[in-house]
């Protein structure tokens, strides 16, 4: 019998000719002992009016949450118990557009959840009063960016001053004016636009060129300790930054990026930064999306690809898993990707997720919901409807590096998959030189004796693994191929 041959870390900016990696997966999730399924979205709201531009949760002083949606021109709130969506824009009238390649942001601030895009004044809903939005208090400036930093509302992308942040009064955010309880303005003078900041007790502001971090001072003669972290790299798309626990994962022009206590380290090169590259279409920046699974503690970008890409929506998400350092791409589709945490349900509003079903016949479990609940990774979907990755896994392909002894001919007769999968199909990559693309034999169905028949006369061969859509299985380590070794020449 053979070695088993491992469907290794994913690193398709490499050569995996005869090394521990793969330059092909699809729909899977990293494993420490291998792959796992990559479940399908099952949606669970009412669609909203328009593409999703825009999501947020906020925490009520009860323990419930309040699930804010936002098309291009409305802000809506989710009812938690019918799951249908209530415009809740400022006198239930249309905003201004968010401009094409924008999208709104949210934060909570205590008891008030604050919007924010570039061509409005921000917005604020009060969690214990409101009915709609209404223009927040003290004349902020207009903002594309918002994030709460120690216990000040950080704004930046400033439509009138965008080398400029300017932050509110300590612990009030309607209070906007300079010089009074500490409600203040910084220019950078270097390192381009600024493109966002990532909030915390410390703030760290992106721009196009630079990393700054601020660190309240209370009691000195200025507001911020405000120092440079970085330079020379920056955010290249304002919605794929991420904040996870004390790390931050981002974009840059370099690729991909961690930042933890002031120090950056590159997580994409030499694995997946090239291969992004040069299918990310860059012209959709508000389609490249960054989510942190607090579940599971990886990150998802969702992304435009120059092959597939079409308005208004992503066509491929690609998962890190911080704790293995492992990348993963999946094909799906959506509009905003983002961590909800899962709404209350009645009974009563059981007919809202399957009208005239039993309880019995219901396709989710009522585990997944309940009145306050860890956030999951979940996406608005091509439809405009939010839902969870719960669903039946997706059809997964995995395939290992390629064999070869370079001057031996060998002849694969197959290979038994190390899955659990209850059905699976695989076939060989084959080709005589380097130089050449590869060929695949036919591809054949798993057998009762968990084998995978081939025929394949070659120099350099690759196994490959399809697990069909709605397949029951939970892990895929590598193949073990049937081998006879030719002759030398």
């Amino acid at each position: 019998m053979a070695d088993l041959i491992p469907f290794g870390e994913y690193r398709p900016d490499l050569n995996d000719l005869n090394a521990g990696y793969t330059s092909s997966l699809l729909n899977v999730i990293p494993r420490a002992d291998g792959y796992g399924p990559f479940p399908s979205l099952s949606t669970i709201t009412n669609t909203l009016s328009g593409a999703c531009r825009g999501a947020f949760f906020a925490r009520k002083s009860d323990g419930s949450v309040a699930i804010f949606g936002a098309t291009a021109t409305d802000l809506y709130l989710l009812n938690n118990t019918t799951l249908a969506w209530s415009l809740v824009s400022k006198g239930g009238t249309s905003y201004t557009s968010v401009s094409p390649n924008a999208l709104w942001q949210f934060e909570q601030f205590n008891n008030y959840v604050i919007a924010v895009q570039g061509n409005i004044v921000p917005q604020v809903y009060d969690l214990r009063s409101s009915t709609n939005f209404a223009d927040l208090g003290g004349s902020p400036p207009q903002a594309a960016y918002i994030s709460i930093v120690n216990r000040f509302v950080l704004l930046s992308g400033l439509a009138s001053y965008p080398y400029r942040i300017q932050w509110s009064g300590l612990n009030d955010p309607t209070n906007w004016t300079s010089g009074v309880n500490s409600s203040d303005f910084q220019d950078f003078s270097d390192g381009g636009l600024v493109r966002g900041a990532v909030g915390g007790e410390l703030g760290f502001v992106f721009q196009d060129q630079a990393i700054r971090r601020l660190v309240f001072a209370p009691g000195s003669d200025v507001i911020f300790d405000i120092n440079r972290v970085a330079k020379d790299i920056g955010l290249l798309c304002p919605y794929a930054i991420v904040s996870a626990g004390d790390e931050i994962y981002f974009l840059s022009a370099k690729g991909f990026q961690k930042l933890s206590g002031g120090a950056i380290t590159p997580i994409g090169r030499e694995k997946v930064d090239r291969t992004f590259f040069a299918n990310f279409d860059v012209s959709k920046p508000q389609l490249m999306i960054g989510a942190h699974a607090p579940e599971s503690g990886r990150i998802f970008w969702g992304y435009s690809s120059l092959t597939n890409g079409t308005a208004g929506v992503f066509d491929n998400i690609l998962v890190y898993d911080p704790f293995l350092d492992r990348w993963a791409p999946a094909s799906i589709s959506g509009q905003f990707i983002l961590s909800l945490a899962k709404p209350g349900m009645t009974l009563e509003g059981l007919d809202a997720i399957a009208p005239g079903t039993s309880i019995d016949a219901l396709t989710m479990s009522l585990d997944s919901f309940a009145g306050a609940a860890t956030p999951q990774i979940g996406m608005f979907g091509p439809t405009n409807a939010f839902g969870f990755f719960n669903g039946p896994s997706l059809e997964a392909t995995l395939q290992t590096g390629e064999q070869s002894s370079v001057s031996q001919r060998m002849f694969v007769q197959g290979f038994y998959p190390a899955t659990d999968a209850t059905a699976a199909y695989g076939n060989i990559g084959k080709r005589e030189n380097l130089n050449s693309s590869a060929a695949y034999t036919a591809e054949q169905p798993m057998n009762a004796r968990g084998f995978v028949p081939a025929r394949a006369d070659t120099r350099h061969a690759r196994g490959r693994l399809r697990i069909p859509s709605g397949t029951a299985w939970t892990n895929a380590r590598g193949i073990e191929p049937l081998v006879i070794r030719r002759g030398k020449r």
